[in-house]
């Protein structure tokens, strides 16, 4: 292919992801075929022979699948699993204990920081609805500070915390360092959940009590099975973490390179917890009825396969953006430096506000700032890291009538539209700019 000129490839990738945000906001094309079509798109217009762009793209999508297939497949499982055991439940009734009602909201905000753990925001607001709506009648507290405080407790951890598939598309794109992601990660992420909880208490203490949704929500989750005891619902989600924390901190240490070692900490691989993790979650309820198990599994192994496709695609178009050489021409550019981490941020900030998805946001900015790294300087090991973090932060804003999950938590909450815009849409604005700003003092201390 002939190079093509720094104005056609801008063209190029802006027509790309221009098409992205319309066909999945305006026409809600699944995410899927939008990134798709941006790719035969950009490709074209960026100067690629019809072979070469299939290659790429082919590249693309099963380096992606190559690197989070098992991990988005195990957690998605994991997740589920931990669901209808009940273990989510009695996490959440272990930190109200601990909490008390005199501090309910922040119970909450506790409550879905930690569930969200292992499930996504969406399955989590519902499973712990019943709850919160438990919790609300008990204590007085307005159902819009309450329901706030959980929203926005899940909501932070999906979009920091690996394996949540849009942060962990941006690990393996930008071939950033899983276990950093996740110990960085909870640094950032308890500020941006403390930002959340106080907006809650702020603003949502002042919108007056409304009737809440049914009830049933928590028995529809668990059945009719009987809770699990705290400490063995905390194991599958607390061992996976550590494990793969410990062999990211054991990098750093001169003992690396012992091959006994070495072979312990293969258990850290992020794959192989979840696995262990998953394990775990089953040994809670040992009694599985005759093909439930097998159903479960299936079930989530499905939900995995849809998100795996998106990301897949997302490998494609970064792939097809990368070879297009964008970063020679940047190479060149006086002053892209100065925008540093902040680039990545207001990139996802774009993606997410214009067509609501955190995962789509993030991963196709991912796409988007991989040729941008060397200009940014954030090419290291760390920067890299820090590129992913500040994605995350930007992926959180702003959510509103274009995000599923805004609606999710509209109609379990109860709430009037206007008011989930007021507390929970200003709540992710505030969260999107304390979440850099954290990223921006950890960059100070680790690049």
């Amino acid at each position: 292919m002939q190079a093509s000129s720094p104005f056609i490839i801008v063209l190029a990738l802006s027509a790309g992801t221009g098409l992205i945000v319309l066909l999945s906001a305006r026409y809600k094309m699944h995410p899927f075929f939008s990134l798709l079509t941006a790719c035969f798109v950009t490709g074209w217009l960026g100067g690629l022979e019809p072979e070469a762009l299939l290659t790429v793209m082919k590249e693309g999508f099963g380096k992606i699948m190559s690197s989070l297939g098992f991990i988005i497949a195990v957690g998605t499982a994991l997740g589920m699993v931990l669901q209808v055991n009940g273990a989510t439940t009695a996490m959440a009734n272990a930190i109200i204990r601990r909490v008390g009602n005199k501090r309910s909201i922040l119970a909450m905000s506790l409550t879905g920081f930690i569930v969200g753990l292992p499930i996504f925001c969406d399955s989590g607001y519902v499973v712990l609805n019943g709850l919160n709506q438990s919790m609300t009648r008990k204590t007085g507290m307005g159902v819009a500070a309450m329901s706030t405080a959980m929203a926005t407790g899940l909501y932070v951890v999906h979009c920091f915390i690996p394996p949540h598939p849009g942060i962990t598309a941006a690990v393996g794109t930008l071939n950033a360092s899983f276990g950093k992601i996740i110990v960085y990660g909870f640094l950032v992420a308890v500020p941006v959940m403390l930002t959340g909880y106080y907006w809650a208490v702020r603003a949502g203490k002042k919108i007056p009590q409304t009737d809440t949704a049914a009830d049933t929500v928590m028995e529809q989750a668990t059945g009719n099975k009987p809770l699990p005891r705290a400490l063995p619902a905390f194991i599958p989600v607390i061992v996976p973490v550590l494990l793969i924390a410990l062999r990211a901190l054991a990098a750093g240490f001169s003992f690396w390179g012992n091959e006994i070692i070495e072979q312990l900490l293969v258990i850290g691989d992020p794959a192989v917890a979840l696995v262990i993790g998953l394990i775990l979650a089953l040994c809670i309820s040992p009694k599985w009825k005759p093909g439930e198990l097998g159903k479960l599994i299936h079930h989530g192994l499905e939900k995995a396969g849809g998100i795996l496709v998106i990301i897949g695609a997302g490998g494609a178009f970064g792939m097809v953006i990368n070879a297009l050489k964008i970063q020679d021409y940047l190479a060149k550019t006086e002053g892209l430096h100065a925008l540093g981490l902040f680039f990545p941020f207001l990139v996802a900030v774009i993606l997410k506000t214009a067509q609501g998805s955190s995962t789509v946001a993030v991963l196709t900015a991912a796409s988007i700032v991989l040729p941008f790294l060397p200009g940014l300087h954030l090419d290291g090991e760390n920067g890299r890291v820090i590129a992913v973090l500040a994605m995350g932060a930007g992926s959180m804003a702003v959510s509103h009538v274009n995000d599923a999950y805004f609606w999710v938590i509209t109609n379990f909450s109860g709430q009037e539209l206007k008011q989930v815009l007021r507390v929970y849409s200003m709540a992710t604005v505030f969260m999107a700019v304390v979440g850099i700003l954290s990223v921006y003092l950890l960059s100070l201390m680790i690049l």
